[in-house]
């Protein structure tokens, strides 16, 4: 249950900044031009590499 609230936390954080806090596109205007595809690619696999990252860190304590 704890991978679900880190991986929910990162994600919430990621889309809100991407969404709501970003509004000068200074973080993440070098994505203006992708298209919807390649956006969710990208969080797709942001939100893999980050469940692999903490599952790695973690493992020791599973």
């Amino acid at each position: 249950m704890e991978i679900f609230t880190a991986l929910l936390i990162v994600v919430v954080a990621v889309i809100a900044d991407f969404f709501w806090f970003d509004v000068d596109r200074k973080r993440w205007g070098w994505m203006k031009n992708w298209t919807r595809f390649q956006k969710g690619l990208f969080f797709s696999g942001f939100a893999v590499v980050t469940v692999l990252i903490y599952v790695g860190l973690s493992s020791e304590f599973l």
